[in-house]
């Protein structure tokens, strides 16, 4: 069984407050892009080790047990035993720890494809439970449409945003940034009184042209002040005519809407990555 997990930007991420569980409140926008990895799983003899686990393509850091797939395996393995052996073989086209939620997407597609494999009949909110027990933004990839996220960003509302007429580029400059350090750095709205106090869910709402003044990224400025080569990449993208660019997530994965293509030139570090809806 093959599937094909893609990834996600932010289009605009409020950090709204700090909870008493120590997570934060968000409200950002998900919006998928057909940048995809590649993901076959096929059963095993019984007596086989529970996962054999194959990776390709991009490398990732961690042992081959702390992948997501892997946690996702025994997550369902946990409840339902008579899930047998397994091989997943991941082949990594999405950077890794760069805003674009690859890691969730593999994740969340695991879940999908071995309750498919084992016939578990998974209600679409046993699902959502699941996926939302592996990462925050787990349960996006189970709709794989344009939502409005709150909570954690696990609350989603569907949205009618339709960008299939524009060409993206995304640029990696594999910076990894830490998400907890990027939290730790940024003063959540709640405790702030020098922005104003408006939703991203109104701000998509505006002309494509007008998001650079008002759709977001609370994280873009501590990550800009420590890495400056990230936000210069973001204004080398609006002087070659991007509508709207922005750092999706915590970063460090910078994007560029365009009306039409265009393929920007990058130091050989960079990875960029071209792409339509």
């Amino acid at each position: 069984m093959i599937a094909f997990p893609h990834c996600k930007i932010n289009l605009g991420l409020h950090i709204i407050r700090k909870r008493s569980d120590g997570y934060h409140d968000l409200e950002t926008i998900f919006y998928p892009l057909n940048i995809k990895d590649i993901l076959e799983i096929n059963q095993r003899d019984n007596d086989a080790p529970p996962v054999d686990f194959i990776l390709t393509g991009l490398e990732l850091d961690g042992a081959a047990g702390d992948n997501l797939c892997v946690k996702a395996y025994h997550l369902l393995k946990k409840d339902f035993p008579r899930i047998g052996a397994v091989r997943i073989h991941l082949h990594k086209i999405i950077p890794a720890g760069a805003g674009l939620g690859g890691g969730s997407s593999d994740a969340t597609t695991t879940l999908r494809m071995l309750d498919n494999l084992f016939q578990l009949h998974l209600s679409t909110e046993r699902l959502h439970h699941y996926a939302l027990e592996l990462g925050s933004d787990c349960p996006f990839f189970l709709l794989n449409k344009p939502c409005f996220a709150q909570g954690r960003g696990e609350l989603l509302e569907e949205m009618a945003l339709d960008l299939s007429n524009y060409s993206f580029v995304l640029v990696n400059p594999r910076i990894h940034i830490n998400t907890g350090w990027a939290f730790s750095t940024t003063t959540p709205r709640d405790k702030r009184a020098d922005l104003p106090k408006y939703s991203l869910k109104d701000a998509i709402q505006l002309p494509l042209s007008d998001w650079k003044y008002q759709l977001v990224n609370d994280f873009e400025q501590p990550v800009f002040d420590l890495y400056p080569e990230i936000k210069a990449i973001r204004d080398d993208l609006y002087t070659n005519g991007a509508l709207y660019s922005a750092m999706t997530g915590s970063g460090s994965t910078v994007f560029g809407i365009f009306e039409r293509p265009y393929i920007p030139s990058f130091g050989k570090n960079y990875q960029v990555i071209h792409t339509k809806t």
